[in-house]
């Protein structure tokens, strides 16, 4: 059974950082491009970060230079490093295949208060 399961988040002021892990069980990461998601109350889901198999990474202009993605295939997870956070980055995070998705995770809280 595929299984993608996020952890790391939690609450932290602004300005704090986090790291979010995203460990994947039933499938290998190593061959696909990953991402990582979220989504705030009320809004859609959107795409923050991505990583290609060979370590190109992709950022949404909102996190640009202080969210990092990375990726270790030997530990088949991916994850995201987030600094200088703000209360707009509030959401649950999840990670999934940037490309044909698998199914989605339970996700990971992440609240940054003001």
């Amino acid at each position: 059974q595929v299984q993608l399961v996020e952890s790391g988040g939690g609450l932290v002021q602004a300005g704090g950082s986090l790291r979010l892990s995203c460990a994947a069980s039933g499938t290998s990461l190593s061959v696909n491009a990953m991402a990582w998601y979220r989504q705030a109350p009320g809004k859609q889901r959107e795409l923050v970060a991505s990583i290609s198999s060979g370590g190109i990474t992709d950022y949404a202009d909102s996190v640009k230079g202080r969210f990092t993605i990375s990726r270790d295939n030997a530990k088949n997870t991916v994850y995201l490093e987030m600094n200088s956070l703000k209360p707009e980055d509030t959401a649950v995070y999840y990670c999934n295949k940037l490309v044909y998705r698998l199914s989605w995770g339970q996700g990971t809280q992440v609240t940054v208060s003001s």
